[in-house]
């Protein structure tokens, strides 16, 4: 049962009604209507979901370290959710438990992402010159290190919302791993 109130978007007034009428139209998920008691917090999460639509990271990629996030920080609730929106990537299932397992996906790139961004969140960001390089020599650049980062904030953000919410989840349950 979730500890914050619970704004069903037909009862939200103000801008949490606007958010639910314009970029959350149709997608009234219980995360977004725990989100919703601080319509700042739900437009912090809108802005940078918004954001990284223009990443080099591709959706499937950004999945791949939400799963990493997902599991690595015990959310049931993010696992369901990025398992979806990674099939919905392109990820098969097997990848998606691969990726929360981080294990082999069957595609080396996909692989040396799972194992960055694992190190990434093992380390709180202090990774080695060998987890850089690892992860350059797979093909990323600069550019998807910042974006690693920025996925892994936005991760953490929805991780540890629904830890404190203890956000019910309403989305189809993953695989176990």
């Amino acid at each position: 049962m979730p500890r914050l109130t619970t704004i069903e978007p037909a009862q939200a007034t103000g801008k949490a009604k606007e958010i639910f009428e314009g970029p959350l139209k149709g997608k009234h998920l219980n995360i977004f209507k725990g989100m919703a008691n601080s319509p700042a917090g739900l437009q912090f999460y809108l802005g940078g979901s918004g954001a990284l639509a223009d990443a080099s990271l591709s959706a499937a990629e950004q999945e791949v370290v939400q799963l990493v996030f997902a599991q690595a920080n015990d959310c049931d609730y993010c696992q369901a959710a990025h398992t979806a929106m990674g099939k919905g990537a392109g990820l098969t299932e097997d990848q998606t438990v691969a990726a929360r397992k981080q294990a082999d996906l069957g595609d080396a790139k996909l692989t040396a992402l799972t194992r960055f961004a694992s190190a990434f969140h093992e380390k709180r960001g202090f990774v080695s010159d060998d987890d850089l390089a690892q992860f350059k020599a797979a093909g990323y650049d600069d550019g998807a290190v910042v974006e690693v980062i920025a996925v892994a904030a936005m991760a953490s953000y929805t991780n540890w919302f629904n830890h404190v919410n203890q956000t019910a989840v309403d989305l189809p349950t993953p695989p176990a791993v």
